[in-house]
């Protein structure tokens, strides 16, 4: 499968969200409204490899990056609002990348969605 295919899996199947292109790149967003995860395939500017920016809660862009340096990055743009850059191009472990772009959408979602999520109604 596909990067764009997983990612796409991944995002489409939280509740709400829908895609559209942002950029030039495919972005999900809760509601239409609030993006949580922007898919750069072929790269961005000096990052020529594929990539997301994922919504992060707070503390976790510090939190990944330290631990990770060589797949965690502080994108341009969103990341001084704490967004997470997430190499694709390494062998990704799509068990942690469903993780963050959950996460992502935790991160902006309403709690309504949340609870939602959790099994709630």
């Amino acid at each position: 499968m596909e990067i764009d295919e997983r990612v796409r899996r991944i995002c489409l199947g939280l509740p709400e969200v829908a895609e559209r292109n942002s950029h030039g790149s495919p972005a999900f967003f809760v509601r239409g409204k609030r993006g949580f995860v922007h898919l750069m395939v072929d790269g961005h500017h000096q990052d020529e490899f594929p990539h997301l920016w994922c919504a992060a809660p707070p503390g976790a862009q510090q939190e990944l990056i330290a631990a990770d340096p060589e797949r965690f990055f502080r994108p341009p743009y969103v990341g001084h609002r704490g967004w997470i850059g997430v190499r694709l191009d390494r062998d990704p472990d799509w068990d942690e990348i469903a993780e963050v772009c959950t996460d992502a959408y935790r991160a902006v979602a309403p709690k309504a969605l949340i609870a939602t999520l959790d099994g709630g109604q």
